[in-house]
């Protein structure tokens, strides 16, 4: 178990086939954006990132049922992930339904 966020289409992120976020959607902002990058290892929708954060190794967004998740995101993470989600018309929830708009919406790293 862990604490996520999701970037969804959908009013509730659980719902995130109602509204998908479609695979090639996913796979192309992954492709345009020099930071990520498809780690096949992990799965053919899972996304690293290689920017800065308190993660050694990055942080990593994976798509799933129409959403986008990533698990324990510190700030940084929470602003690539929000950044994402302008260019997919999507936002960011936690798991209980609050919806994330700005990287300072979480606690301090």
């Amino acid at each position: 178990m862990g604490w996520e966020v999701h970037m969804t289409r959908a009013a509730d992120w659980s719902n995130g086939d109602q509204r998908p976020i479609t695979p090639d959607e996913w796979l192309a902002v992954v492709d345009a954006d020099p930071e990520l990058r498809i780690d096949q290892a992990n799965g053919p929708c899972f996304a690293v990132w290689s920017g800065p954060c308190s993660y050694p190794n990055g942080g990593w967004f994976d798509w799933a049922h129409g959403c986008v998740s990533t698990k324990h995101p510190d700030r940084a993470i929470l602003g690539k992930l929000l950044q994402l989600a302008a260019r997919l018309g999507a936002v960011v929830q936690g798991d209980d339904g609050e919806v994330y708009t700005r990287p300072e919406d979480l606690p301090p790293d």
